[in-house]
């Protein structure tokens, strides 16, 4: 038993030295302004290489994830049907189509879902 612990703690220690190292020796030493401007052929940037993000993009991506993750999470629920008590499937899938459709309501009446404004 004692020497499974000492063959342990020695695996251990060489480990941890190993990872110390190749921590210390992966590090840049110089950061040179050549190698941490954008490449674009040799040439400086006219200008910025951020173009403008329209929130509409990024608020649809959002609705449709979390529809996406709703199928993921009522799929199981129908495979579960013969399973589980007629009752708590019914009530738990009332419930969570509830939510979402609550969500979806809010996010109409927000205006999120108009795409021309």
């Amino acid at each position: 038993m004692f020497s499974i612990i000492l063959i342990a703690s020695l695996i251990l220690t060489i480990v941890t030295i190993v990872m110390f190292l190749a921590s210390i020796l992966s590090k840049k030493a110089l950061i040179d302004r050549e190698k941490s401007s954008p490449f674009e052929c040799g040439f400086d940037p006219k200008s910025s290489s951020r173009l403008p993000f329209s929130l509409r993009f990024f608020l649809i991506t959002i609705i449709f994830l979390i529809f996406d993750v709703e199928i993921a999470l009522i799929l199981p629920m129908i495979i579960i049907l013969k399973f589980s008590n007629i009752f708590i499937w019914t009530f738990t899938s009332i419930i969570f189509i509830l939510i979402l459709l609550i969500g979806l309501y809010h996010e109409w009446n927000q205006g999120m879902l108009n795409w021309s404004n």
